[in-house]
């Protein structure tokens, strides 16, 4: 999993360089993850898991065992962080 948070004071991280395995190439500066990467793990397992299941909210709670309203209040939560990264 990429660390989206300072472990020291809980900031935001932000890449400082890409490198490329095949030729050696780097890229340095300073850059913001995107939102999805910025996201706790279990929310971005709640997203993949929203893609395979072809955005239906009711299959998402079938198979996660809960009830539509509160698979629905999960994704609302998610929305509002992301849109938070975007700001």
């Amino acid at each position: 999993m990429l660390p989206y948070l300072c472990p020291g004071c809980q900031s935001q991280l932000k890449v400082k360089s890409l490198s490329c395995k095949q030729c050696g190439t780097e890229v340095i500066g300073l850059y913001d993850l995107p939102a999805l990467a910025r996201l706790p793990q279990e929310d971005q397992t709640f997203i993949l898991n929203f893609v395979k299941c072809s955005g239906s909210l009711k299959d998402m709670a079938k198979q996660m065992g809960l009830s539509y309203p509160t698979v629905r209040n999960l994704l609302d939560e998610i929305i509002l962080k992301i849109t938070k990264y975007e700001q």
